[in-house]
């Protein structure tokens, strides 16, 4: 189902997150006009989950640096991720929005919910200015992300929005040589 969502814009939704302190409110408003990560994961005091918020959290100045704002979604509420903030030293380094999704919304919105738990999947979606998915990442509860392919595939992403007619081949790294697809490709690669 996750496939399907490529190139299209985000299902409106509102939300309170935990942000620096303090709780607000997040709508799909907020996503555009800017990259976004959406970043969902199964539930705060859990295992693999401060492990790659941490790993991201390493990121986020990069990424901000890029123009891309991170937002990591469980079905916990905005107090539960406040209560995890204020007392894990690795999830205490986070310094973007923690949306609380208790009712599972956007969960749904996203085609990510395991039904059965009333939990996140761990799906990872890139959206561009305009409110599209570019990028899903999804992987099973036990396999966490790597925050540094995520921010290769984001400049990836952003390299073919700016350059129209060029893609970025495998393992593509900033600088490197993209492509150009047309006929005389065909067979050569």
């Amino acid at each position: 189902m996750s496939a399907t969502l490529i190139n299209t814009e985000i299902k409106p939704f509102k939300a309170e997150a935990f942000h620096n302190g303090e709780f607000i409110t997040v709508t799909n408003e907020d996503l555009k006009g800017k990259w976004a990560i959406v970043f969902f994961y199964p539930a705060d005091f859990t295992f693999v989950c401060p492990t790659e918020l941490g790993d991201l959290a390493d990121y986020y100045s990069q990424l901000k640096d890029m123009g891309v704002e991170v937002y990591s979604v469980s079905t916990d509420t905005h107090f539960t991720h406040k209560a995890w903030h204020d007392t894990s030293d690795t999830i205490g380094k986070i310094q973007f929005p923690m949306i609380g999704d208790p009712t599972g919304a956007i969960t749904r919105n996203f085609g990510v919910m395991i039904e059965e738990a009333g939990l996140a999947e761990r799906g990872t979606f890139v959206i561009d200015p305009e409110g599209k998915i570019q990028i899903i990442e999804i992987n099973a509860g036990g396999v966490g992300r790597d925050a540094g392919e995520l921010v290769r595939k984001v400049k990836a992403a952003q390299y073919v929005a700016a350059h129209p007619g060029e893609v970025c081949p495998a393992k593509w790294k900033e600088g490197e040589a993209t492509l150009a697809p047309s006929l005389d490709l065909v067979g050569k690669i």
